[in-house]
Parts: structure tokens; C-alpha cells; sequence
């Protein structure tokens, strides 16, 4: 459905000033994108979506639908998953931790569980031997240098003591299956994906064990508007140049596509980025001091992106415009730093709808109950409306609290 000033007028008749937009459609075709990329280097790939990314339930939906696994990092991201009917076996827990009962149960199951710490090692090991005649899937965070000048908190050194540690404890039970191998590293520039792949490589080697699957975590471009793009110090890549810069490696390491382990990747920002709007609306124009500010019913906590201008377009929705030079754009919220875009120059009046793109990456899961409740989820994506998320209320925020 194409925005424009008659579409707008419906959709806020129904939902108010301020709503996201989601496209689900363009979240499908990202993924199948994606994946047949990087399989046309390396065909046993596959792709663990980063549930902490963005949870909306259809999204998670057609990952499942497409045969991908999911990416949780805690036990309600792990319920989310099984309620969609994700079977535990395309589970994937990652995260530093983790509830011990809700764990037992996830292994018990089938799931995988990503060890991140010594102390989690030793209580799987445990439980292991308390429940002999099931068999729990297991995994290793690996954490090594892969030259972005960040020591990571996540996982094991593998060159420290409790890397090793945690590998020996694994191996003295039949039935700890170590089924994979991972890693995180948040940089996404692509001069670190061979990095990533080749340490994992080398650790393989050196171990002498390929287990069933190797997982280079997340951390990847997506898709982005050119006037974003331009705000970065360095070059967006592609699917391609990920797919080149990592698969290529495994092929080479691997040819007998017969035998080949599973490659995985987790990406959220890179499938997502692009496939939801924050649609707000212009509640006031004022100057202070020789600065023009534009007070928007919407806020930075809704779009996740700070330190640059978003993606804007301006859909004018009165008569009464003005010409504005160096306008800043800022939220609802009463703190000074809610600046949602810097520096406009163009026409606007009040009640314009600002949209606002490539706002689908950690803006809804990390919206806070700050000042105003959330806003309605709308997927438009089919010519149709259909509603994915109803607007918070005041009951939604405030029923646990004791009055």
C-alpha cells in the first residue's frame, strides 16, 4: 500500500496520530535472498534469526514457515519460539544467562543450549548425569581476536583454561551431544567476517572435531536507504560480499558437499532493518532562541537510531505549510536528547505525518513504558490492513503495579 495523504487520514481515524508499519512481504523476500546467497557458495547454510532483534510474532512466524532456526536469548524469547510452533529441535539458546529450571526443561526437550559460562557448564554436566537416558544438545561460545579492537564479553577464550575445561566436561558424557560451535562479534564491517571464519576454521583444526553445526553469530548490514548510508565512515556491504567474504572459506574447507557441516548465521538488522516505518505526526512548530523545532507525536525510543538522520519523508497533510531551514525534528518525551532528525530543510506545517524507514531493527522490543504507552503495529504490506499489534493502553502498563 503506497502512503500518501488520503491513506494516512484512514489510518489514523483508526489508530491514532502515530503507528509502525510493518512489511512483512519485504521480510521474506530479504530472507529467501539471504539464504539462497550464501548457499549458492556453500549449500548446507542455513539462517537462525535473531529473535532479540525485533520479536514481532509474524516475522518469527516465517522464518519458522522458511525452515530457519531461532536465535533466543532467554526464556521468554524461547517461549515465543515454541508458542509459534518452532519445534525445540530448531531452537537455538543463546545469552549470557540463563534460568536454571526453564533451561532443564529447554534441554530436556531437544533444544540447543549455547554454553557461555564456566558455572553453565558444570550445571548442564550435572543434570546430565541426573537425567542419563536423555540425550541434551549442546553448544560452545567461542570468543578469540578477530582484529575489531574489542575484547568481547561473550563466551570462552579459547586459548583460557575454561574453554578447555568445559570441552572435557562434555566429552566425559555420552550423552552431552556437542552439537555446535558459535560465535558473536557485534562490528559489522565486512573486514571482520573472514576473521570470524577463519578462527572457527582454525579451531575446528586444531581440535580435531567438526561438529554438526558452526554458527558465526550475527552482525551484519542490511539494507538501507543512500542518505543513510552516506552517514557511515565505511562501505555498507551486500548479502554478496558476506556470502564471499565467509562462505567462500567454508567450500574451500569443506568440498564434499556430502559432509559438510551446517553453516549458520544470526542475523536480526540484516533480514529486518528495512521492513518497518514509524509513521508520527507533527504536533507543534516553535523557535527558541533563533532554533526551529518541530515536537513530533513520536520519540528517538521509537526508532533506535541515534547519531544520524534517519530516513525521513514529509506527507503534508494541511494547506498551511511554511519553508523551514535547519529544523530539528524532536520527540515527545521530556528529555533534551530526544532528537529524532537535525538540520530539515523544506516544507512542513503542523499535523504533517513524518515516516520515518529502516526503523525495524531494536526499535519496538526496546521501546520502554516511557511517558506514553506503545503504538499500534500495522502491517500494509498486501494492500491491506492488518494488525499485528494493537496500541498499549494505560491497563497494559500498569496492571502489575500494586495500587
Amino acid at each position: 500500500m503506497e502512503l500518501n495523504k488520503e491513506n494516512i487520514i484512514v489510518l489514523r481515524k483508526e489508530y491514532g496520530d502515530a503507528f509502525y508499519l510493518l512489511d512483512s512481504k519485504q521480510f521474506r523476500k530479504n530472507y529467501t535472498e539471504l539464504k539462497q546467497t550464501f548457499s549458492n557458495i556453500y549449500s548446507n547454510f542455513n539462517i537462525a534469526y535473531s529473535y532479540k532483534t525485533n520479536y514481532t510474532p509474524k516475522l518469527c512466524k516465517i522464518v519458522n514457515e522458511l525452515g530457519g532456526y531461532a536465535e533466543v536469548v532467554s526464556e521468554m524469547e524461547a517461549e515465543l519460539a515454541m508458542r509459534i510452533g518452532v519445534k525445540n529441535d530448531k531452537i537455538i539458546w543463546n545469552g549470557p544467562i540463563k534460568n536454571k529450571e526453564n533451561l532443564k526443561k529447554f534441554l530436556l526437550a531437544g533444544g540447543t543450549v549455547n554454553i557461555d559460562s564456566i558455572d553453565e557448564g558444570k550445571y548442564i554436566y550435572e543434570l546430565s548425569k541426573q537425567y542419563g537416558n536423555s540425550v541434551f544438545n549442546v553448544g560452545i561460545r567461542c570468543n578469540y581476536d578477530v582484529k575489531d579492537g574489542v575484547i568481547s564479553r561473550f563466551g570462552f577464550d579459547i586459548e583460557g583454561k575454561e574453554f578447555f575445561e568445559v570441552l572435557n566436561l562434555i566429552k566425559k558424557r555420552d550423552n552431552l551431544n556437542l552439537i555446535n560451535l558459535q560465535c558473536h562479534f557485534a562490528k559489522r564491517q565486512l573486514e571482520y567476517w573472514p576473521e570470524k571464519a577463519k578462527g572457527m576454521l582454525d579451531l575446528i583444526d586444531e581440535l580435531k572435531i567438526v561438529p554438526q553445526r558452526i554458527d558465526l553469530g550475527g552482525g551484519l548490514f542490511g539494507k538501507m536507504d543512500d542518505s543513510l548510508k552516506e552517514q557511515f565512515t565505511s562501505d555498507i556491504p551486500d548479502y554478496q560480499d558476506y556470502a564471499e567474504a565467509v562462505a567462500t572459506l567454508f567450500a574451500k574447507r569443506f568440498p564434499d558437499k556430502e559432509n559438510q557441516p551446517e553453516l549458520i548465521i544470526e542475523p536480526g538488522s540484516a533480514l529486518v532493518g528495512d521492513c518497518m516505518k514509524f509513521v508520527g505526526t507533527v504536533k507543534t512548530i516553535k523557535k527558541v532562541r533563533g532554533k526551529i523545532f518541530a515536537t513530533v507525536l513520536g520519540s528517538q525510543n521509537n526508532i533506535s537510531m541515534t547519531g544520524v538522520n534517519p530516513p525521513i519523508e514529509i506527507i503534508n497533510m494541511s494547506n498551511d505549510q511554511k519553508e523551514y531551514t535547519n529544523l530539528d525534528f524532536v520527540g515527545f518525551t521530556c528529555i533534551e536528547s530526544d532528537a529524532i532528525y537535525k538540520n530539515y530543510n523544506g516544507q512542513l506545517a503542523v499535523d504533517d505525518a513524518l515516516v520515518i524507514s529502516n526503523c525495524g531493527s531494536y526499535s519496538l522490543v526496546m521501546k520502554p513504558p516511557f511517558i506514553l504507552p506503545n503504538f499500534a503495529v500495522l502491517d500494509i504490506s498486501e494492500d491491506r490492513v492488518e494488525v499485528i499489534k494493537r496500541p498499549e493502553n494505560f491497563d497494559d502498563i500498569f496492571h502489575t503495579f500494586e495500587f
